[in-house]
Parts: structure tokens; C-alpha cells; sequence
């Protein structure tokens, strides 16, 4: 008998839930798929939202609509009014900032995201080259949803790691960490395309300098670790040991995948600070122009001296350059507060050191002889 009853209370209580629940028919819904946020007029924000409408016939068509507001709030009202479909935020995937706004300062737009219970902490989040309104608005001859083609453009190059990830998660980590800076990546438009370019480098909030798309693997390789990935690396003429040369040529191009790499910050001098930095890299070469003697086990292991030098030297670069910036997106500082005790870091203490850090750059790069040396 009391089971009973308490089945009857759990159901009841079921059913009043259900009845508070607000239900949003699609047919009565516009489904936010990106949003684009821009310096507007008189300071106010401009938003840019990338809107999917499905009607009764389940046919769908795509509004891109430009607001002004004093906030975001305001902007997504503003938009209200001018569609006959409820707005809704739950399906949005991506966030974009026009470069102005990005060297402006992102911190009331991180907050405010965060805040918002109705967008997830895995949207993706970018850099515009630019305004994003303009690039958004543009009307592409191939691409039906630009709010979707952006979300996979990023997605499928995270996954296949030919770019850094930067979900609004990582962004607020990054952001409110003592020790590390955030990054995103730029997209840009491209003729009738739609182009990852490079690779945002932020000081705080603000966006301080950017890195070329290529350079977004030694960002990565840093950062984090390869799994999966395919990279060309170009030895240049200075690069090649003699047994590698070739008469025909002053360079010499590596294509490699299957990269599983594993990287150590080591702390050796609190007082500068110094650090050592070891890249452990094993992977697979597809393909190497001019051709060498792949059978030669002296050839093979010149070629591995020889991407060691050259990684070792590009890794460097892409580190000096954020220090020139003092934008610590390695998470530097985040190693040095660990292994310092009572540093007393803040953000514009490690700014300053970081700038005059020293970093030793040591690259070991195995090829794994189960690809074209077989």
C-alpha cells in the first residue's frame, strides 16, 4: 500500500512538472546557430545573430539580422522585434568578435556567456579578420548556413589538429588563470570561401598580436600533445645536412602524420626565469620531395637530425614572439606558480617576467619505421 502511494505522489508530481515546463514548438522557434558580436555605434554592441527558421512544412530558411544595443540582452529583444519566431539560444555553436572588438577587451563577453545558462561551455569561439557582421551577411554562392559551415570549418579542423581549440571552457580557464593567456583562431573570408587564417594571441582580454595558421601547430605542440595530425615541414637550405642534399634543389619537403608527441616544461632557474623545454615526437613520414634513399638507415637518420634542428628553431620563434607580446599562452607561468611556492604571481607580475624568460628548446623526433621505409 505505501509503495503505491508513493508511486501515485512521484507521478503526480510528474505531471504538475511537466505542466510548469515551457514548451517551444519548433515551427514557433528561431534557433540561434552563431552569434557575431562588433563595435557599434556611440560604444553601444552590435550583435550579428545567424538565425535558423523551420516552418510547418518542415522547410527551414536562415536570417542573418544586425542589432545595436547598450547590452546583449537589449540586442536579442531588439531582434525579437523584428521576427515573428521566438529566439532561441540553446543551439548556438559558435561565437565570433570583430578584430576592433577583440583588441578592445573580451571580458564583459566572456562573463556574460558564461553566465547564460542556455549556452553551452562547449561553443566554439573565434576571432573575425575585421567586422563579423559583413562576414556574415555576405552572401556565399555555395554555402546554404554560414552559422553551420563555421561550426564544422572549426570543428573537423580541431579534430584533425590542424587548429588550437578554444570552447568557451578553455577560453575561461585561460582567461581567469594566473600564469596563461587564451587564444582563439581567425577566420576570414576568402573570395567564396570561408578560411581558418591564423591563430589570436590575447594579453588578458585584449587581442595583442596574431600567428599565421601554419604556426598553429608548434601553438598546439606546446600547448597540449598530438594524437592524430598531418604537418609539412620545409627544410630550407641551412637546415640540410650534406647526405641530404640535392643538386636539383635548396629545400627540402617532410609530410608526416600519426604524430603522438609528448612535451615537459621543466623549471631551472626560478631567478630569470629559465625553463627547458623537451618535445618528445614519434610519427610516420608520408612523403619527402626531393626523393632520398629511404632504405638507408644513415639517410633516415639525418632526415630525424635534421626536423629535430628545424622544429627546435620555429618552436623558438613562435615562443619569442609571444614574449615580444607578453602573451603567456603556453601556460609558462602557470609551471612557474606551481613550482615556486608563495611566488605571489599576478598577472602583470608574470607579464613582465615572462618577457625577459629564456627558454632551451630541445626537439627529439623519431620516425617510426612502419611507413614509407618499409
Amino acid at each position: 500500500m505505501n509503495k503505491l502511494r508513493c508511486c501515485f505522489i512521484v507521478l503526480l508530481s510528474l505531471i504538475f512538472l511537466y505542466g510548469c515546463v515551457q514548451t517551444n514548438i519548433l515551427d514557433k522557434v528561431g534557433l540561434t546557430t552563431l552569434i557575431g558580436y562588433d563595435v557599434g555605434t556611440e560604444k553601444k554592441i552590435s550583435t550579428t545573430a545567424v538565425i535558423r527558421e523551420v516552418n510547418p512544412e518542415f522547410q527551414s530558411k536562415v536570417e542573418v539580422l544586425t542589432t545595436e544595443n547598450d547590452t546583449i540582452k537589449g540586442n536579442r529583444m531588439e531582434a525579437n522585434r523584428k521576427l515573428s519566431k521566438k529566439i532561441m539560444v540553446g543551439q548556438m555553436r559558435v561565437v565570433l568578435f570583430g578584430e576592433e572588438l577583440a583588441k578592445d577587451d573580451l571580458h564583459y563577453y566572456i562573463n556574460t556567456n558564461l553566465e547564460n545558462a542556455n549556452v553551452s561551455n562547449s561553443i566554439y569561439m573565434a576571432v573575425v579578420e575585421g567586422k563579423a557582421a559583413p562576414f556574415l551577411k555576405y552572401e556565399y554562392k555555395d554555402i546554404e548556413d554560414i552559422g553551420q559551415h563555421i561550426f564544422r570549418l572549426i570543428e573537423q579542423n580541431i579534430e584533425q589538429e590542424y587548429m588550437i581549440s578554444a570552447t568557451l571552457h578553455q577560453i575561461a580557464h585561460d582567461y581567469y588563470s594566473i600564469g596563461k593567456d587564451l587564444a582563439m583562431p581567425i577566420v576570414k573570408r576568402d573570395g567564396e570561401f570561408v578560411k581558418l587564417s591564423g591563430v589570436a594571441l590575447f594579453k588578458g582580454g585584449k587581442m595583442v598580436s596574431s600567428l599565421p595558421a601554419r604556426d598553429s601547430f608548434y601553438v598546439k605542440i606546446v600547448r597540449d600533445t598530438f594524437k592524430v595530425g598531418l604537418y609539412e615541414a620545409i627544410l630550407e637550405k641551412e637546415d640540410i645536412p650534406p647526405k641530404l642534399k640535392h643538386k636539383s634543389s635548396n629545400k627540402i619537403t617532410v609530410a608526416f602524420d600519426a604524430i603522438h608527441s609528448k612535451r615537459d616544461m621543466v623549471l631551472v632557474d626560478a631567478s630569470k626565469p629559465e625553463f627547458d623545454l623537451n618535445i618528445q615526437i614519434r610519427s610516420r613520414v608520408l612523403e619527402v620531395y626531393p626523393d632520398i634513399n629511404q632504405g638507408h638507415r644513415e639517410s633516415v637518420a639525418a632526415l630525424e637530425k635534421a626536423i629535430e634542428k628545424k622544429l627546435a628553431k620555429e618552436i623558438t620563434r613562435v615562443i619569442a614572439h609571444s614574449q615580444e607580446v607578453e602573451s603567456d599562452i603556453f601556460g609558462f607561468g602557470e609551471k612557474y606558480r606551481s613550482a615556486v611556492r608563495h611566488s605571489n604571481l599576478t598577472k602583470d607580475k608574470w607579464h613582465k617576467m615572462y618577457k625577459d624568460m629564456k627558454i632551451n628548446v630541445k626537439v627529439k623526433f623519431v620516425i617510426l619505421r612502419d611507413g614509407v621505409f618499409e
